[in-house]
């Protein structure tokens, strides 16, 4: 797998600032907002139920991340996908940094990409505590 998620039953904007929330209480910040659905809208005419990409940065951990390897950036950010599903929940989707930055042979990369996901992982549980 390359990813783990969550179900809330909230809405998308709401999960979205749960998220922006729980990101900050980890270190990290929303760098980019992508509106797939809006821009799918726009660009084709097709509808699609809301879907957001938020690209969430920790500065530190990426300026570990590209100590070790420059080429690295070509990973960045975490992305965490906020989604309605068809019954109206809301699927919160995290990038699992370990599955990504196995791809990178470079010392200190593993345990870096165990840190990021264990924060991420406290960021789930913490959308589920709500």
């Amino acid at each position: 797998m390359y990813g783990f998620n969550v179900t809330l039953k909230t809405t998308v904007p709401e999960a979205i600032a749960r998220v922006t929330e729980a990101l900050s209480a980890e270190g990290f910040g929303v760098l980019t907002e992508i509106d797939v659905a809006g821009t799918l809208k726009k660009k084709l005419d097709v509808e699609r139920r809301p879907y957001h990409i938020l690209g969430a940065c920790n500065p530190q951990l990426a300026n570990q991340a590209l100590q070790a390897d420059p080429d690295i950036g070509l990973l960045l950010p975490c992305n965490v996908v906020v989604r309605e599903e068809e019954d109206g929940t809301v699927n919160v989707g995290f990038m699992d940094p370990v599955a990504v930055m196995g791809l990178v042979d470079k010392e200190g990369v593993e345990t870096l990409a165990n840190d990021v996901r264990s924060r991420l992982e406290r960021v789930r549980d913490q959308l589920l505590a709500v």
